[in-house]
């Protein structure tokens, strides 16, 4: 879990070299740092309980991740998150997080950085974290950009589809810019590297359903946000995934969100993540009257974040 390439950051800019009378500088790359968008609404902003406990709020604590890791089986899997009765944390994955209300998120990946106060909540950013630091040498740093309640088709309408603009599309990427902008501020220890876009993960779609004429518009507003991203943030051939919204018993939006992954011009940069199995049952959540928000059910989460990482992982070894 360790930053592995912690004893190289003392990087060198330039290396004086001189033969037969002539003197040269030979420039050395920057270490990089591999940085992430996510964006999306809610479920991106993290609903899943950590430990609240309420009998009647919180159905006594079933589905918190606290109830969760005692048992065996999930432990197993998801364990790594716990350790002598503290959270863990990783060195070598940060999160840079801007809630809709409330001040700055930034720090090691652990619990903590979604949309509520405290350290009680938890997004898809845990696990699909995990597994982006498990795969690379050097440090990542995830920029979460989402806010409840927005739809595709207006919120995050991208410039490419004509029409305004979607505010919340103009924010995502502002806070983007301002996250790097401010790097050695929010994180010295990566004032010295240079900042890569590897990816974009969006899981987003619950408000579609319920805006007229957004369903049959999702994937092409979709595959135009992806394309306007990687000219606004000069990401060409940016990989993306998309998490399908699987809390949401809607097949159309299903098929309109794996439609947007698979357009020729995204070949080989793009995956589609079946979520629906991850949903648990009402009785066993912590949040049974949030539906969409997956019940608040804390495997669900890390279901969901294991899943998109890994696809990411894959379109990045292609």
């Amino acid at each position: 879990m360790s930053l592995t390439c912690k004893s190289s950051l003392g990087f060198v800019l330039a290396l004086v070299s001189s033969c037969a009378g002539l003197r040269g500088e030979i420039e050395v790359a920057r270490p990089t740092l591999k940085v992430f968008l996510l964006a999306g609404q809610s479920n991106m902003e993290g609903q899943a309980v950590v430990d609240l406990d309420h009998e009647e709020h919180y159905n006594g604590g079933r589905g918190t991740l606290a109830k969760l890791l005692d048992d065996e089986d999930i432990s197993v899997e998801f364990g790594h998150w716990r350790s002598q009765g503290v959270w863990a944390q990783r060195d070598d994955v940060y999160v840079s997080y801007q809630p809709a209300h409330g001040p700055l998120k930034t720090g090691p990946l652990s619990i903590g950085y979604a949309v509520y106060e405290g350290n009680h909540h938890f997004g898809p950013e845990m696990e699909l974290g995990w597994e982006l630091g498990e795969h690379f040498e050097q440090p990542v740093l995830l920029i979460k950009t989402c806010w409840g309640g927005k739809s595709l088709m207006k919120d995050f309408r991208p410039p490419s589809a004509g029409g305004e603009v979607g505010p919340f599309y103009l924010q995502m990427i502002e806070e983007y810019r301002a996250a790097l902008g401010s790097l050695g501020e929010r994180f010295p220890e990566f004032a010295e590297l240079e900042p890569e876009l590897c990816g974009l993960f969006w899981f987003q779609g619950w408000n579609d359903i319920y805006t007229e004429g957004a369903l049959e518009a999702y994937a092409d507003n979709l595959a135009k946000l992806v394309m306007d991203v990687r000219v606004d943030l000069d990401a060409p051939g940016l990989p993306f995934v998309v998490g399908q919204t699987g809390n949401a018993d809607n097949e159309e939006l299903w098929r309109a969100q794996e439609a947007a992954t698979l357009r020729p011009e995204f070949e080989g940069a793009a995956s589609y993540v079946p979520t629906h199995a991850f949903l648990r049952e009402p009785k066993d959540s912590p949040n049974q009257g949030h539906g969409h928000h997956w019940f608040g059910n804390a495997e669900s989460y890390l279901r969901v974040g294991d899943a998109m990482g890994q696809a990411m992982v894959e379109l990045l070894s292609l």
